[in-house]
């Protein structure tokens, strides 16, 4: 089935099937981090210390985000120069901002973790949805890929305006309300609470590969 046909399917078997692919195209030396991420719970950043948020940054949401070695490679050498200038306090003040901000606001989200030496709006979303999965979806190239293969999309026009290699807070916004929308219609097509936009965008993810 193709994404088209399955953004408009009631089935909720070809969508869990759909979901389910997401897992063959992660890498099998990352399987593990990712098993670990997809059960984040967000008590376990609150408890951290500012050099166990960078450290997490670091070794663990940095890893999941950046899988391609070079990309994990110039991203860190942005994050590292928080030890670098003695600034691990002001990372921490980003954390602090992160578990304390409206979180239908999705564009106050997006600028704050955007701060984050090291991430664009694609990299602060991935950061957001596995904090609030509920809330937030990661919205990268991949998904922007896909949503311009669904028919007559409200958004189809600024879809195909996006640069999906630099992604706007603004684009952020529409790609996150898009996949909140349709999260909230599984639920209701389904009659399930499962559905959420972090799971729509892990299904477009594998689509856009």
């Amino acid at each position: 089935m193709n994404v088209n046909d399955l953004w408009r399917s009631s089935n909720p078997t070809a969508w869990e099937q759909a979901l389910q692919r997401y897992w063959l195209f992660v890498q099998p030396r990352n399987m593990e981090l990712e098993r670990a991420l997809d059960a984040l719970d967000v008590r376990r950043l609150q408890n951290l210390s500012p050099q166990g948020w960078y450290d997490f940054l670091r070794d663990e949401y940095f890893r999941w985000k950046y899988t391609a070695p070079n990309r994990y490679a110039t991203t860190t050498i942005q994050l590292r120069k928080y030890v670098e200038q003695n600034a691990l306090a002001n990372l921490d003040g980003i954390r602090r901002q992160l578990l304390n901000f409206d979180l239908n606001d999705v564009g106050a989200g997006l600028k704050t973790a955007k701060k984050i030496r090291g991430l664009g709006t694609a990299g602060a979303s991935g950061l957001l949805s596995l904090m609030y999965p509920e809330h937030f979806a990661t919205v990268d190239q991949f998904v922007v890929k896909a949503l311009r293969e669904v028919k007559d999309l409200p958004e189809a026009d600024a879809l195909a305006k996006m640069k999906p290699l630099n992604l706007s807070v603004a684009d952020g916004v529409l790609l996150v309300d898009i996949l909140k929308r349709k999260a909230v219609e599984n639920n209701q097509v389904f009659g399930t609470s499962s559905w959420t936009p972090r799971k729509i965008d892990m299904v477009l993810w594998a689509y856009g590969r």
